[in-house]
């Protein structure tokens, strides 16, 4: 195996097209239901959200996807990205593992976001949608989009969760750089806002509710459409792209990976580096053990139920199968606002049923313990999500010294806590704490799941 620190790619081996691991299930996604029928949702019935390109990459099995040119051309702005080995958090280990990591956090946004981001933008844009609406947790997601919109002469509008909204300024400064209203939620501004606000004034808002928000908006002009940053087969789709690339620069490193470790919310970065090796095991070649680590204050695979439920909290989005806290639940306001996130996506879902992948969580501040570790080793400040798979790498590097065994870990780096270090600076003065959620509240919300019937 080769010594070297970092494998790059040149622009022209960017892989053309994405991966669908849709093509290579052994058994087929659960249908998504149409919320007031329960019959399967058509194209017709996502067409007032969607523009018809996305709806189609939404459920083709095709194993691959075009990247259109335009998209490649964008993308050349920070991809490929590097893959690093990290042999001085190794050292500090002391273990035998050998652990890369694949490096998001050069994109203009500082995260993997952009890479549906701009594909998002693109397809909207090619069929004549002048405004796009969505969501944003920690605001990566909503910096990308507004990143994109700004590329492609869109008009973009962004609901933050209020916690994050209030936590961290500099990304909606940046959004509003970058050309986009930014707007924390609930908020006043839709009917469903409203009324979260009327029962209680200083609700900190959820991903569930801002969907709601900018749902309400997007079906309501024909020149607008939404957009999502996780948790869709399409979004999920656009960010193999990571994975793909892994695979070459493993492949230059003369290793492949034993252990792939992703930090989970939606489920769009893990998908992204893990999906491309669990299609490349299922159709033959090796099968590394896939880990997908969540925070133990949202822990929707170690905790929530799998059954269909709503995208969002004001029920208006399609029926999908899912492991999920209930959509009225409303995770406490740790610092990982892009893990907070009732639902995980229907793939990942689904990988997880099928035995593809294990799913462990974490607490809040042995997360930030651990990347504080990996800054003080490899030089860079990883955002609070990316903390957890920094987390999950470590944990694996560990067992692997009391094991006695040199394998290859491979985690995603989803993103930089450039902007996240209001965080870190409790962290420091031990005003970090271990986020717990309600119990009662889970269990009202798992009660309240959609009554769906047996067979579907």
């Amino acid at each position: 195996m080769s010594d070297q620190t970092k494998f790059l790619l040149s622009e022209d081996q960017m892989p053309k097209a994405w991966y669908n691991l849709q093509a290579d299930f052994p058994k087929p996604l659960p249908t998504v239901l149409h919320p007031g029928t329960l019959q399967p949702v058509g194209p017709d019935d996502l067409a007032p959200l969607f523009p018809m390109a996305l709806i189609m990459q939404e459920v083709t099995t095709e194993r691959e996807v075009e990247i259109p040119e335009p998209v490649r051309d964008v993308y050349r702005l920070w991809r490929p990205a590097p893959l690093y080995r990290a042999h001085r958090l190794e050292k500090i280990l002391g273990t035998p593992a050998k652990i890369f990591y694949k490096y998001e956090g050069v994109s203009p946004a500082g995260s993997h976001k952009p890479n549906t981001a701009v594909a998002q933008a693109f397809f909207n844009k090619e069929a004549g949608v002048k405004r796009l609406v969505t969501e944003t947790g920690a605001g990566q997601w909503g910096t990308s989009l507004a990143f994109a919109g700004q590329l492609y002469g869109m008009e973009v509008e962004v609901f933050q969760v209020r916690v994050s909204y209030d936590q961290k300024p500099y990304r909606r400064a940046m959004m509003e750089t970058y050309g986009a209203r930014c707007v924390a939620s609930p908020s006043m501004e839709t009917e469903y806002g409203r009324s979260v606000l009327a029962k209680r004034p200083d609700h900190p808002g959820s991903l569930g509710i801002a969907i709601s928000e900018a749902v309400e908006l997007a079906v309501q002009r024909e020149d607008t459409k939404y957009a999502l940053g996780s948790v869709l087969n399409h979004v999920l789709l656009h960010q193999t792209i990571i994975g793909l690339e892994s695979m070459q620069q493993m492949e230059m490193a003369d290793t492949w990976p034993d252990v792939v470790v992703g930090c989970t919310g939606g489920g769009s970065n893990f998908a992204g580096i893990a999906f491309p090796f669990i299609g490349h095991g299922l159709r033959g070649g090796p099968k590394p053990r896939i880990v997908a680590v969540e925070p133990a204050a949202c822990p929707s695979m170690t905790r929530g139920k799998y059954a269909y439920d709503f995208g969002d909290t004001a029920k208006m989005t399609p029926l999908t199968k899912m492991h999920t806290l209930g959509s009225q639940f409303t995770p406490p306001g740790f610092h990982a606002g892009g893990l907070r996130y009732h639902g995980m996506a229907p793939m990942v879902s689904h990988c997880k049923e099928l035995g593809l992948l294990e799913a462990v969580s974490y607490h809040q501040v042995e997360c930030f313990e651990a990347g504080v570790m990996f800054a003080r080793a490899e030089g860079i400040v990883p955002a609070p999500e990316a903390n957890h798979a920094v987390k999950g790498a470590i944990a694996e590097a560990l067992r692997c010294k009391a094991e006695g065994k040199s394998e290859t870990i491979l985690f995603n780096l989803c993103g930089h806590g450039h902007l996240d270090m209001a965080a870190y600076q409790k962290y420091f003065v031990g005003e970090l704490t271990d986020e717990k959620y309600d119990e009662s509240e889970l269990a009202m919300a798992l009660a309240g799941l959609p009554s769906v019937p047996d067979g579907l």
